[in-house]
């Protein structure tokens, strides 16, 4: 039994004390902790080193104590099993140096055996997960399909993705036909996920909002939705799709368990647009962490207060930015446990 489950009640529809906090990529480098193992080892082997992932997840239950503790693992670990090459060069971001404009090329994407592509992922959530000694839950994560395709289209970040969207529009049977392929590498590696121990899910739709929302439905959603219907019965799983408070509703009558919001959606637009029942996360703008720590402290109580401490989980409404004080994170969780 998890000794703090406040993660999980509220993911339940639980009446919670107070509700639980964490912050999305509070394993990070906002910490120096994690900034020392970094200059050490490249990113790609601290993913693929059980130990270094397992170390770099407990991190920020150690140092700013969340009520959960979120995998050390990136979303391109998935299209890297898939046969895509993808590159991560700093203060660049992801670079896959061919990306994927044809259906032959769509054609030699393959859905791989997750045991053998990413084992190293079960091996750290299981090591993981004797570190953790029951303290908090872990979530695992995946990228959604869409938000994976924009990276193997457009071949790196983009304000817009334009390319990637015209890939969908000018050829949408290639298009599907690759979503399908992310889709279920996506549900055959989250099932193993839960398997090896993650107590819940989270789908990161990071460039959902990209889309119109007609778009959405068909390029985005329809995969996500998959996604999660594969995975209920298993688990509990929380959708976050950024700048996508056009689907909430959509959403909210899905299996999904929660919905995370950005900060561009305020609490009672997202309480509507969900009909009110639903657990949400968020949506403290990560930016406002720099604010002082009074102010911190006070805006997260009004957070509480506009969402309800009920069917409410406190995140940001983004992850966490690297140049953040240690102190400022500290208090952001602090002023939830002193609601």
């Amino acid at each position: 039994m998890i000794k703090n489950d406040l993660f999980l009640r509220a993911l339940n529809n639980e009446t919670v004390e107070r509700p639980p906090v964490w912050m999305m990529r509070q394993a990070g480098r906002y910490l120096p902790e994690f900034r020392a193992l970094r200059d050490k080892y490249d990113f790609f082997t601290r993913c693929e080193t059980p130990e270094l992932a397992a170390e770099i997840t407990v991190q920020p239950i150690r140092i700013v104590k969340p009520d959960a503790a979120i995998l050390f693992s990136d979303i391109l670990v998935v299209p890297r099993a898939m046969g895509i090459h993808v590159e991560l060069k700093d203060n660049l971001g992801p670079i896959i140096p061919n990306p994927i404009r044809t259906m032959e090329q769509v054609n030699q994407v393959f859905v791989p055996d997750v045991h053998e592509t990413l084992g190293y992922v079960f091996d750290a959530i299981k090591l993981t997960k004797e570190m953790l000694n029951d303290e908090v839950p872990l979530i695992g994560f995946a990228g959604s399909p869409w938000t994976i395709f924009c990276y193997a289209v457009e071949g790196k970040g983009s304000k817009s993705f334009d390319t990637a969207k015209g890939f969908c529009f000018s050829n949408p049977i290639a298009a599907h036909t690759l979503l399908q392929k992310i889709t279920d590498t996506t549900i055959l590696y989250l099932k193993e996920k839960v398997k090896a121990g993650c107590n819940a899910i989270q789908i990161f739709d990071s460039w959902g909002g990209m889309l119109s929302p007609v778009d959405y439905q068909e390029f985005s959603w329809n995969y996500i939705n998959q996604i999660v219907e594969a995975l209920a019965d298993d688990t509990k799983v929380i959708v976050f799709g950024k700048g996508c408070w056009f689907a909430l509703g959509e959403m909210a009558q899905s299996n999904a368990s929660a919905l995370g919001v950005d900060w561009t959606c305020s609490a009672r637009n997202a309480r509507y647009l969900t009909g009110g029942k639903i657990t949400l996360q968020g949506n403290f703008d990560p930016s406002r962490l720099l604010s002082p720590i009074p102010t911190i402290k006070k805006m997260v109580h009004q957070m509480i207060d506009e969402f309800g401490k009920d069917n409410y989980i406190v995140n940001l409404g983004h992850g966490i930015l690297p140049n953040i004080p240690v102190d400022h994170a500290k208090a952001f969780v602090e002023a939830v446990k002193e609601y």
